[in-house]
């Protein structure tokens, strides 16, 4: 499902309004749009956010070679992009930057509550991250929630990485399809979840209980930590259950994201399988 709003974060101003004008490229800070803007880039991402009518198109700039390969996206928004080239790009957004020739500055989108995402997980499972701030983990897992029809994902909204950039190409469209809230407090979002009929399950390495052996049919909430250093105490103590992934090879653990996508799959095989 798409978010139909942006939104704008406590503290920032809207960039709607009539001071943008026709500012060069090169007045922007290198990474720094400012007001409370967002800047995503990417094929793929910049696809998703244009066929996404949440996403307001503050500016476009695009090579000759990528307007011709979303042609038919930027048709669909009527948009008008400004021409640029890879290397105006790469001063913009760093010369290491995979922008594929396209970046689009934006505005964040509308966050959904706490109770909203509950109502979703009756379809699929939530994900929620704890202090997890690699991009490109999160994205990955934002795609993996994308293909597996979970619900949303929940962050603290300190210590994750930006819904921008970085993690909006590892997701590869992926933002503009799941909705992500962002929470002051992790542990008292697991208590609303759980007021609201979430089964919580925290993914440790060390847990008792198989995740295998959970049903995930009923509204659930699977619960990933940061690498290294996991769940921390206190979100461990907020969860129903710790639950670890069987494995039998010669490595215990899992990367976050590919831990993120084993839940998915396996929630998303139970439901389908139950409901058969």
């Amino acid at each position: 499902m798409k978010q139909n709003a942006p939104r704008r974060n406590r503290g920032q101003r809207s960039s709607h309004g009539h001071s943008q004008g026709r500012r060069d490229w090169r007045d922007s800070p290198r990474n720094e749009p400012g007001d409370g803007r967002v800047r995503l880039f990417g094929v793929h991402a910049v696809e998703s956010a244009l066929r996404n009518p949440g996403r307001p198109i503050l500016r476009l700039l695009m090579t000759e070679n990528a307007e011709n390969r979303l042609s038919e996206s930027v048709t669909a928004r009527q948009a008008a992009p400004e021409r640029v080239s890879p290397r105006d790009l790469d001063r913009m957004l760093g010369a290491d930057t995979v922008h594929q020739g396209v970046m689009l500055e934006t505005e964040p989108l509308e966050e959904p509550d706490i109770f909203a995402l509950a109502a979703r997980a009756d379809a699929g499972p939530l994900i929620v991250l704890d202090q997890v701030t690699d991009p490109h983990n999160v994205g990955a897992i934002l795609r993996s929630a994308a293909v597996f029809g979970a619900a949303g994902l929940v962050m603290t909204r300190r210590h994750s990485p930006p819904l921008d950039g970085t993690l909006a190409k590892s997701a590869s469209g992926a933002l503009e399809f799941v909705p992500v809230a962002l929470v002051k407090n992790l542990s008292r979002a697991i208590a609303e979840l759980k007021e609201h009929g979430c089964t919580v399950l925290g993914l440790d390495g060390t847990a008792e209980h198989l995740i295998e052996d959970q049903p995930l049919t009923e509204r659930v909430a699977f619960v990933l930590g940061a690498e290294g250093k996991g769940l921390r105490e206190l979100t461990r103590q907020s969860c129903d259950r710790l639950v670890r992934i069987a494995t039998n090879g010669p490595i215990g653990s899992l990367n976050v994201s590919n831990a993120a996508a084993i839940s998915l799959h396996h929630a998303s095989w139970k439901r389908t399988h139950h409901a058969g």
